[in-house]
């Protein structure tokens, strides 16, 4: 069968054209925006892919076309395909009925931290020789792709809120059939699609309500938002994981050996199944790692298992990656897209730059605001705060964002800019990078290729130098 995927370069649609290819099928694909590092995997995997949406690359016909979320009605390609009898369907549909139908599915889903714990998750299956199946929304370093059929009745998947199709505007997640399912937190997001919190909390109880009272709920202790959508109705068991002394009363604990998160305990009902100590930082990766050993828990590995697999993880591409380390300076590619990521991902870092003997480096953030939320402006009040952790923040406006960041700007707790193209960016990240330091670029999107830009800068200057 010949499988044409629109927008085919998406961290979900990629993975899913890599689902379709194992399966033998040929997959060709078109994405408006075609960037590293999913388009390399698909290169690699042998999927052809166009840069746009030609009515063009629907010929000759496909036998199937599946259709991303952000495909829109007036997009060329929709509309050619829409007047022909090309049958089409979403991304998440095409998943449950040919891959997930049979399988145990292990679901991540939360605002924050899916790619992360569906990587933790589905690594430590693999640790335990489990083989499992996997479809996540990023490139864990662990394995060689972000998604594969694997051998084995278990199956992880990033659990996403965001809607299926233009034509099917409930959650990707409530497609999955999840047994056992993660519900990592919860907060306001995907403004463009959800009015409110209460919009999106329905979302995730429709999702509650799909799993079976033999799967299980991994929870955490204190966040209020997921608790109000438990008491809409819950017919699944519990299980609640969480850090310090707020996770008393949780069956998965966790105690900190180090504040930045790189060493810590964790504990089942009391008991300690022994050390982490791996190379991710920040409290929000501690509790990812608690939820992950929770569900792989429910398919039979043992605790003090899951924490031998935790200290050889070795993290996901574009979270806290770091690029390169130049003449004292560190560059790191992160995907923070929201201003909890980006706080917890700060305070990880500089919690870990203070613990060093040295101590007190400069930490430069340079963020560009690209998620639909963030152009919205709906986060804008708490944007500044969300940088407290940081020296100095060059945030990037391109031409055409929604709302001015001036404001943001003006109401800084550390030294900010606002920076309208990449060179000035560029240049400015050097000035004050030049005593060295870490410099955190964030975006969701590929921001220009600052990142290989600046790397090359740096060493432009080392060279220099002599």
């Amino acid at each position: 069968m010949h499988i044409h995927i629109l927008g085919v370069c998406g961290t979900f649609m990629g993975s899913l054209a890599q689902l379709a290819k194992s399966l033998g099928h040929r997959v060709t694909g078109s994405d408006a925006n075609v960037y590293p590092p999913m388009s390399t995997q698909l290169q690699q995997a042998g999927i052809e892919i166009w840069q746009g949406y030609s009515p063009e690359h629907l010929q000759p016909e496909p036998d199937l076309v599946v259709v991303g979320n952000a495909m829109t009605r007036g997009n060329p390609a929709i509309e050619a395909l829409l007047n022909s009898h090309i049958p089409y369907t979403s991304g998440p549909q095409w998943l449950r009925d040919h891959v997930l139908r049979d399988k145990w599915v292990l679901g991540v889903a939360g605002t924050h931290g899916k790619t992360s714990t569906s990587c933790m998750l589905a690594w430590i299956l693999e640790y335990a020789g489990m083989v499992p199946g996997y479809l996540i929304g990023g490139v864990p370093k662990n394995f060689d792709s972000s998604a594969r059929l694997g051998n084995s009745p278990f199956f992880v998947v990033e659990a996403d809120e965001y809607d299926s199709a233009f034509f099917d505007k409930r959650s990707k997640f409530v497609h999955y059939g999840a047994r056992t399912l993660v519900l990592n937190n919860l907060e306001y997001d995907h403004a463009d699609i959800f009015p409110d919190l209460a919009a999106i909390q329905r979302q995730f109880h429709h999702l509650v309500r799909t799993v079976p009272s033999s799967g299980l709920l991994v929870v955490p202790t204190a966040d209020a938002n997921l608790e109000q959508v438990l008491e809409m109705g819950c017919w699944t068991p519990v299980q609640r994981f969480g850090v310090g002394a707020q996770a008393a009363e949780s069956s998965w604990q966790a105690e900190l050996y180090n504040e930045d998160g790189s060493r810590f305990g964790l504990f089942f009902e009391g008991q300690n199944a022994g050390e982490v100590c791996w190379s991710q930082t920040g409290l929000h990766n501690v509790n990812n790692a608690l939820a992950a050993a929770a569900a792989a828990r429910h398919v039979g590995v043992a605790p003090d298992v899951a924490v031998q697999a935790l200290c050889a993880f070795e993290g996901i591409k574009r979270r806290m990656e770091c690029l390169a380390d130049i003449d004292g300076i560190k560059v790191y590619d992160d995907f923070a897209h929201h201003p909890t990521a980006i706080k917890t991902t700060l305070a990880g870092l500089r919690a870990r730059v203070d613990a060093q003997p040295a101590g007190g480096q400069k930490i430069i953030a340079l963020i560009e605001p690209r998620s639909n939320t963030m152009r919205m402006g709906v986060h804008k009040e708490v944007l500044a705060e969300a940088c407290i952790d940081a020296d100095d923040v060059l945030w990037y406006q391109p031409a055409g964002e929604n709302w001015g960041m001036e404001e943001v700007v003006n109401h800084s707790p550390v030294p900010a800019k606002l920076v309208d193209n990449i060179e000035t960016l560029i240049s400015d990240a050097l000035t004050l990078s030049a005593q060295g330091g870490h410099i955190v670029i964030m975006s969701n999107g590929g921001f220009g290729g600052v990142h290989q830009q600046l790397v090359t800068k740096l060493e432009e200057r080392v060279a220099k130098r002599g």
